[in-house]
Parts: C-alpha cells; sequence; structure tokens
C-alpha cells in the first residue's frame, strides 16, 4: 500500500524531539521525486514499511523517509 506518489507535496512530521532528524527536518516541506521499496515490511509485518519516500525540498537537498514521517502538506495561500 503506497501512501504517496511521485510529484505528491509532502510535510515531514517528526513528532520525536530527541530523533537526530526532528531539528533539521520537522515541518519541512518537499516533493516525493522517487518511491523506493525494500524489505523493511517483513520485520514489521506492516506492508506500509516496505516504501521509502525519496523527498525533495527546495534546497535541492534529498532526503528517504518512511510513511510514518510524511503528512499532507500544510497549504499556504501564498504559494497558491
Amino acid at each position: 500500500m503506497q501512501r504517496f506518489s511521485e510529484g505528491d507535496r509532502v510535510r515531514v512530521d517528526i513528532p520525536d524531539e530527541t530523533d537526530p532528524d526532528h531539528q533539521v527536518y520537522h515541518g519541512e516541506h518537499g516533493r516525493v521525486v522517487s518511491v523506493l521499496s525494500d524489505d523493511a515490511d517483513s520485520l514489521t509485518a506492516d506492508e506500509r514499511d516496505g516504501q521509502i519516500y525519496r523527498v525533495a525540498f527546495d534546497s535541492g537537498e534529498e532526503v528517504d523517509f518512511r510513511w510514518r514521517d510524511l503528512r499532507p502538506p500544510i497549504e499556504d495561500s501564498s504559494q497558491a
């Protein structure tokens, strides 16, 4: 089950403030540029864990996230 698709705009949501990625990415918006697969779902028994979403930020940086760290974007009327 794929939660997001290539081209989807997303918001990074890492609520755990002790996660090293929280300070850097929490609240940032980007676009899914590819969806990769691995076998993490066989370890967790959650089919969603087999998807890795590569997100590109406006800075040009690309970072991989799991489904649990991504949400739909917060609409910004200045970007409409």
